[in-house]
């Protein structure tokens, strides 16, 4: 058993049972989240509670799931936190990295949410999960369904890259294209889950994706020794990895884990698709739809995302900031990163890095800082991205 308490409303702050069910909260319809019983596991102690498992399930005992026999795994999380050297000398830093997120199963961190969320779904009854996904959530749901004997149901915009939808398809989904973006697929994802009884996992509308891409805090603090880096470049759509980095971050201060110092969190989306550092920079508690939506970058590709206001909460109180970096620059940058580190990216990555240099270039980082850039996802289920180069 683990150290589940209850499930808090992120916006009014009321309780549920974790035991039961739970999508949104019924009364303001945002998030719930996943709430532990953290004075017990300061007791017991980290050396007790973390696992020598090479995978995010290391740290079960701060995870929903109640029974391990309810864990549906494919070995996800634990990803390599590389020193960027050649990269970090050409920009100056002598502390850069790279957290590469694309050597989980499925290709991306989708596979640690999805791991969580249908492990939980699994041992609460669910029968069938239903996702509306730009491309790398889909695939992860697909794998994790398939391994868990549900029924997956994806629903993805009609122009979405190929292997993507291979990749369901490969894993017996059930494919759905829609004719426009991930929010016109959420609404039709949301008709027919109510018409069929599936339970809906998409991002934040359910408690315990989140807890899954928490684990990406948890890694960066053990790697570092049970330090944080300075500064957290990450590139956002939905924005769960960002949030659940930031809870972690709150988790493992409350445990005594870790110190005071935390890092400026950064969030990154494509000009085509910015609705995160406009609302930063207006002030705005919650972000405006973003009309026209478009990027090469289909996992930046969310107009609207209901965590706005828990990603901007995240950027304030960490000092961090936001900002938006063109297609041109994103795909060069990508370039840069395969041929100076080894690491072939996803075009989200490549965002992470062109930010990078952005802010440098503005001061807002300085050379002797540790940072870390996230590579979400493998550059390899993007070919259209590549044949004009």
């Amino acid at each position: 058993m683990g150290l589940l308490k209850h499930l808090e409303c992120s916006l009014c702050n009321r309780e549920y049972d974790a035991h039961v069910l739970q999508g949104m909260c019924p009364v303001c319809a945002r998030p719930l989240q996943a709430r532990y019983d953290l004075e017990a596991a300061r007791e017991r102690g980290k050396d007790a509670l973390i696992s020598t498992e090479p995978s995010m399930w290391r740290y079960r005992a701060l995870l929903p799931v109640q029974n391990d026999a309810n864990i549906v795994s494919l070995g996800e999380g634990f990803t390599p936190l590389l020193h960027a050297r050649r990269l970090g000398k050409r920009l100056g830093l002598s502390r850069l990295y790279i957290k590469d997120e694309s050597l989980n199963p499925t290709g991306s961190f989708k596979a640690r949410g999805l791991s969580a969320a249908v492990s939980r779904a699994l041992e609460l009854g669910v029968t069938d999960v239903v996702v509306p996904s730009a491309g790398n959530a889909a695939g992860a749901m697909s794998a994790y369904a398939a391994r868990a004997g549900l029924g997956a149901h994806v629903y993805m915009p009609a122009d979405v890259p190929a292997p993507f939808r291979m990749e369901c398809q490969a894993l017996g989904a059930d494919i759905r294209l829609v004719k426009g973006l991930i929010t016109d697929c959420g609404r039709k994802a949301r008709e027919d889950a109510e018409e069929n009884g599936w339970f809906d996992v998409s991002t934040l509308k359910e408690p315990y994706r989140l807890e899954g891409k928490k684990t990406m805090g948890y890694e960066l603090a053990e790697q570092f020794g049970w330090e944080l880096p300075d500064v957290i470049i990450y590139p956002t759509g939905g924005g769960t990895g960002l949030i659940g980095m930031w809870k972690a971050f709150a988790e493992l201060t409350d445990l005594g884990w870790i110190g005071d110092h935390l890092p400026r969190m950064v969030t990154v989306q494509a000009t085509g698709c910015a609705p995160i550092p406009m609302a930063l920079e207006a002030g705005e508690e919650f972000a405006t739809f973003f009309e026209g939506a478009h990027t090469v970058a289909a996992g930046l590709r969310v107009p609207s995302a209901v965590g706005d206001f828990l990603m901007l909460i995240a950027l304030r109180e960490s000092g961090g900031t936001a900002l938006a970096v063109s297609d041109e620059e994103l795909v060069e940058a990508q370039m840069r990163l395969a041929r100076l580190e080894g690491t072939f990216a996803c075009p989200e990555g490549g965002a992470a890095l062109a930010a990078l240099e952005t802010l440098l270039a503005q001061g807002w980082v300085s050379p002797d800082e540790r940072i870390v850039l996230f590579n979400t996802g493998t550059g390899l289920k993007y070919p259209d991205v590549f044949e004009d180069l």
